[in-house]
This record gives structure tokens, sequence and C-alpha cells, in this order.
């Protein structure tokens, strides 16, 4: 199959408590957690072929059991992946799997549960899918993102369906996150993209292009922050000429973003 179209639109997002298809292969649940950090909130992936019994979940998110029993009542759970580590995504994943009696599999072994854990390059054959496992690290090095082919890739935090995400440092890495912008890049022509946050996007490769070109303007106007605020700036210094547009709640964010840059300046990773 290629160039699957959307099947959900974009426009009734959010919508907690409901499940949306949004592809042949690809519903979603949205966690009733949002914040300046989650956007709508998580997006909770059910994947599955029309013709298959039981269900791949991506990302069960927060430890929320209202939201853990809906997923639940779905159908069967074949097997349950992380897209990363950070709690949005996995703190419900060990009470999920004992829930639907279904294993976790991750990069991070630390979330890995009953079964083996997940590399790049991986085929996850489940559900009636095969899923293809990208390395994608750089908004954490953990990151992982899982690819149908034909149709769509399921981007955790790397690529959101509205904005843009931080470069977790020290943990993420922006030198490793060019790289994987430039992988999705690749991806054929009308591969949709299945966020962490956010609504569906119809392009992951132009998604992935903005996103390369809006860090490449980050990161130059950091250098000329840099240069502009003499000797060391902190990045908090660097925080405030270069995100003074942004709302305020999200400078600790990108805070964490401008140490990468600055980083990245230093060492060229």
């Amino acid at each position: 199959m290629s160039g699957s179209p959307l099947i959900g639109a974009r426009a009734q997002h959010p919508r907690y408590g409901e499940l949306r298809q949004i592809t042949e292969h690809a519903a979603v649940l949205l966690a009733g957690n949002p914040s300046p950090m989650t956007l709508d909130g998580t997006n909770t992936w059910l994947l599955k072929a029309p013709d298959a019994t039981s269900y791949v979940v991506v990302d069960p998110g927060p430890l929320d059991a209202a939201h853990l029993k809906r997923i639940a009542e779905v159908g069967p759970i074949a097997e349950i992946l992380l897209t990363h580590g950070h709690p949005d995504h996995s703190e419900g994943a060990r009470e999920f799997a004992e829930l639907v009696k279904a294993p976790v599999r991750a990069l991070d072994p630390t979330f890995t549960y009953g079964s083996e854990g997940l590399t790049d390059g991986d085929v996850i054959t489940s559900a009636g899918l095969e899923l293809r496992v990208l390395g994608t690290p750089g908004h954490t090095s953990d990151s992982l993102c899982f690819v149908i082919d034909g149709e769509a890739v399921l981007t955790g935090d790397t690529v959101l369906g509205r904005g843009t995400t931080i470069v977790a440092h020290p943990d993420g890495r922006l030198g490793d996150y060019f790289e994987s912008l430039k992988l999705l890049a690749e991806l054929p022509e009308n591969t949709a993209v299945l966020p962490g946050h956010g609504p569906e996007l119809a392009d992951a490769g132009e998604a992935a292009r903005m996103y390369l070109a809006h860090r490449t303007q980050r990161l130059e106007q950091v250098r000329k922050a840099v240069q502009e605020l003499g000797g060391a700036p902190t990045p908090r210094q660097v925080v405030e000429v270069v995100y003074a547009d942004v709302d305020r709640v999200l400078w600790p964010a990108a805070e964490w973003s401008v140490r990468a840059q600055l980083e990245y300046l230093r060492t060229g990773y």
C-alpha cells in the first residue's frame, strides 16, 4: 500500500477517551494529561491489521488507571512498545502489561518487561503487521520510531503533531537529532506521522525537513546570541535572547535545548 490517506480528521483532535481510527492500521486514544510539555496529552496508539484479533499498543502513557482501562477494553493486546522512557509515555507501561498480560519492549532495558528489548533495524511481526524499528536518538538517547511501511511512522517525541520538540540535554544530543531527522526525511512521500503528542501529520519527510530547517535556524540564533552576550553566557541568558517571543512557561524546556545547542557549538556533536 502506498500513500495511504489519513482516515481521521485533524480537526477532531483532541477527543479524550474516544478511540479514533487514523489510518487503515492505526487508531489512537488520547490520555487526559494535557500540559505545556505534552500538548493535548499523550497519544496512545493501537495498531493491527483489519483481520487480526489482537493489537500492538505503542506508548500506554501515564499511570492513569482510567486511561489504561480504556486501552484494555479495546481488545486483546499482543505486546506493548515504547518510543522512549519519558514518564508521559512509559509510566503506565508496567501496570498495563500486568493488566493485559502482554510484554513491554523498549530500547532501554529499564523499561523492558517480560520480553526481549528493541534495537534499530528490528522488525516486529505482530497483530498482522510488520513494524520496522528505527533508532532515532536526539530527543532522548533511547528514542525509537516504528514504521508501517507505505503508510505511517510512529514518532513519539521525535516529531510532534504541533510545534517542535526539545533536545533533552544531557541525555539528548543535537548531533544525534540532526541525523535522526535526516533519516525520517528520507521516508517515502505521504508517509503519515503518528506522533506522541498533537494531531497526525500527512507527510513525515516534509515534517522532518521543516524540523531540520527550524533547528538549523535556532542554532544560528544561539551562535549569534553567544557572540552578542560575550564571554561564556549561561543557558538561561541565551534563552532570554533567543526565546524572547516564546511563552515563559516553556523557557525551562527551551533551556534543555539550548544546553544541547551550546554543546554542539563547542564539540560539533
